[in-house]
């Protein structure tokens, strides 16, 4: 797991390698994440979008960006988190994801970035 904090919202990230499938006559490693996104701040906040960077280390850096997380703008008080699951594929049996979320806090109406650590996607089977 990897952990970060950012203006007193702590991101926590948690991966786990899905299995291999052929897509288009290509192998496809695909992996899955757990973000856990945790208000340490003393104001509510609201995610409101993400931008995530996916390095594939047979391909180019892929950025994705768009509101919210899986369809949702969780708003967090102090002390609440919010935990959601998602994936990626990609075409090495090595990669990594890193990137931010915009929020806003909801007192101040100020808007600001958390940052998303690196975190490394690996299948077990290509470790040495």
């Amino acid at each position: 797991m990897v952990q970060q904090v950012t203006k007193g919202i702590k991101i926590s990230v948690e991966t786990n390698f899905e299995g291999t499938f052929y897509k288009n006559y290509k192998i496809q490693f695909a992996y899955g994440y757990k973000v856990t996104i945790e208000n340490q701040s003393k104001d509510s906040v609201q995610l409101y979008a993400r931008e995530w960077n996916i390095l594939d280390a047979l391909n180019n850096t892929e950025v994705v960006s768009g509101e919210g997380v899986i369809g949702k703008k969780p708003v967090l008080k102090p002390g609440e988190s919010h935990t959601y699951t998602s994936g990626c594929l990609l075409t090495s049996p090595f990669g990594a994801m890193q990137g931010y979320y915009s929020m806003i806090n909801l007192a101040s109406t100020k808007k600001f970035k958390v940052g998303i650590p690196s975190f490394k996607l690996s299948a077990p089977f290509a470790l040495n």
